[in-house]
């Protein structure tokens, strides 16, 4: 049986008196790709801002040794693009770079292999042609390859995307769920995403969030699950590929 890397117990999240989270439990294990869904409002953000430990909360949330090395915490995340001050004065290159301040010492310099690990990335991606560009300066979606790189330069064990593929074009998409299939070889991943359709191609189980939290071990799940769940989701299938529509809540 797999290791369980988090495990989340009666976890609350409340703004100004209004429960986004409501004693909620999951675990997470080290294989684990979840897609996690949910209608707008019903706390999936919220959900993995208190497993990074971004927001206050009650309840607890239990890493295991293994999400370690030293002091380091090796946990990825991509946020929504929203949150990102695109005014920051930096390269693309050094976004990328930032995401091993983890593991740096105060005023420690990148090494020549840190700069070569970045650049390869970016080449994975297919944004090696902007790495020297200030990062306000790149499309949506070069920013959102830009993030990725940074979210997984420093190898982490946990991956955490909030909605990966907003403002990236559809032969990017389909490139970012083959490197996070690819990724989730050697690291847990966490995607929220508003796409039920898609993810369900891509994920291994689904986690319904709507003030309380439901985990389905599979990716398959119909209606009258996600219903039942409290995530009212109507599904239309054409073909082999399931389109999703979110219903009225």
């Amino acid at each position: 049986m797999s290791n369980v890397l988090i495990s989340v117990r009666d976890l609350s999240v409340a703004y100004e008196g209004t429960t986004a989270l409501d004693e909620v439990s999951l675990d997470i294990f080290e294989d684990d790709f979840l897609g996690v869904i949910g209608p707008n409002g019903g706390g999936k953000t919220s959900l993995v801002r208190a497993i990074l430990g971004n927001i206050p909360y009650r309840g607890t949330v239990n890493y295991a040794a293994e999400l370690f090395r030293g002091k380091e915490r090796l946990i990825g995340y991509l946020p929504q693009q929203n949150v990102f001050d695109r005014a920051f004065p930096i390269s693309v290159t050094e976004t990328v770079l930032s995401g091993l301040q983890g593991h740096k010492r105060f005023r420690s310099r990148y090494t020549a292999e840190d700069r070569r690990r970045a650049l390869e990335l970016l080449e994975r991606t297919g944004i090696a042609e902007v790495a020297g560009r200030a990062i306000g300066e790149i499309s949506g979606g070069q920013m959102q390859r830009a993030l990725l790189c940074r979210a997984i330069i420093s190898e982490p064990r946990l991956l955490i995307l909030d909605e990966p593929a907003n403002f990236v074009d559809n032969q990017f998409e389909n490139e970012l769920y083959r490197i996070l299939q690819e990724l989730n070889r050697r690291m847990a991943i966490v995607m929220v995403s508003h796409d039920v359709g898609t993810i369900s191609s891509v994920v291994k189980s689904i986690v319904c969030v709507n003030r309380h939290v439901h985990r389905h071990d599979s990716n398959v799940i119909d209606e009258e699950q996600l219903r039942n769940y409290g995530c009212p989701i109507q599904l239309i299938s054409h073909g082999d590929v399931p389109h999703t529509v979110l219903s009225r809540h």
